[in-house]
């Protein structure tokens, strides 16, 4: 016996049934499939000349096909005796359900996930903190004062009454760390940040950065470029190239800059990295001591280190992403990283 028979007659009584139109109709489609000398009681006849392992086999499909038949003509009789706002609602039991989407995470948020991995092998510990800041804290105790050149290359987004802003950089958590928290410490930090850009390829006018900072007696720039390091080869592999160079930033001092290798033109030159063959990965060095006094430190007892990188810079190198509003489109495709 065909059990390619029994789907059959399934799908043309369920078909017949969601095509009446009347309760006439449906209870003559009854009689003609499930009634005593109906389709479905004329193919249980034949079990019984089957051999035991078809016995079962044809049996279990034969019944799952009525009761399905049952279902479906139960549900049409159910709409055409109650219609719903004057139209008749058909519901197809044996339509496969939608199926459950399952979420997957962002490539910053995976990227964040992976460095503070990293770092806490290093012994830092993670938090977050507001992105809506008051200037003091974004600038003031930054060596940023409002007269310092600096602060025009930020362009913040602000407003002056009060003096808020929304925070340009992540070194705004250094200041709230170094203010309320007693050393000795190491602290990273991710987040947004915002500021008045031309967005195009490579910047954005909100962005993520990634901040660290450590603070306790007897730290130098040895510490600091051993903790990029160690993160850099952990993070990229131990093929990586990377160069150290000597950069000034009004937070720290001395302060340097730590670039690697172009992946997409390998130091070759191309749009992403503007012809230099390397990208800028995050600007670093030692605790300026006006910020150590701001935040109640005494410089001649302490030191500390600080750094602070593009997230969105490192998420389109670590998975070649060479356009960085992609990553705030809402791209689906990202799904399947």
């Amino acid at each position: 016996m065909d059990i390619n028979l029994i789907q059959n007659l399934k799908n043309q009584a369920i078909s017949s049934i969601l095509q009446a139109k009347s309760k006439d109709e449906l209870e003559n489609l009854r009689i003609a499939y499930l009634g005593r000398s109906g389709r479905v009681s004329e193919l249980t006849k034949q079990i019984p000349n089957l051999n035991p392992e078809q016995k079962s086999e044809f049996g279990k499909v034969l019944n799952d096909a009525k009761k399905a038949i049952e279902d479906v003509l139960q549900n049409r009789v159910s709409n055409i005796q109650y219609p719903i706002s004057g139209q008749e609602k058909i519901v197809d039991l044996t339509e496969p359900g939608t199926p459950i989407k399952i979420g997957h995470l962002h490539p910053t948020s995976i990227v964040i996930n992976e460095m503070f991995e990293i770092f806490k092998h290093l012994g830092f510990s993670f938090m977050e903190d507001r992105e809506i800041e008051n200037d003091e804290f974004n600038f003031e105790k930054l060596n940023l004062p409002k007269d310092h050149p600096a602060r025009s290359l930020q362009d913040a987004l602000y407003i002056e009454d009060p003096e808020i802003v929304l925070r340009t950089h992540t070194s705004s958590i250094e200041s709230r760390i170094l203010s309320t928290c007693k050393p000795p410490f190491r602290i990273v930090a991710a987040g947004k940040c915002y500021r008045y850009e031309n967005v195009n390829a490579s910047n954005n006018a909100m962005f993520y950065q990634f901040q660290g900072v450590a603070l306790q007696k007897g730290l130098t720039m040895a510490d600091l470029k051993g903790t990029l390091l160690y993160f850099v080869k952990e993070f990229f592999g131990q093929e990586r190239k990377v160069r150290f160079r000597c950069k000034y930033y009004p937070e720290v001092e001395p302060g340097g800059g730590l670039d690697l290798d172009c992946p997409f033109c390998k130091g070759k030159g191309c749009s992403v990295c503007k012809g230099r063959g390397w990208l800028e990965m995050l600007g670093c060095g030692m605790i300026h001591p006006n910020i150590l006094k701001n935040c109640g430190h005494n410089p001649k007892e302490i030191t500390g280190f600080a750094f602070g990188m593009g997230l969105d810079r490192l998420v389109m190198d670590r998975f070649e992403i060479n356009d960085i509003r992609s990553l705030y489109n809402g791209d689906i495709s990202y799904q399947i990283i």
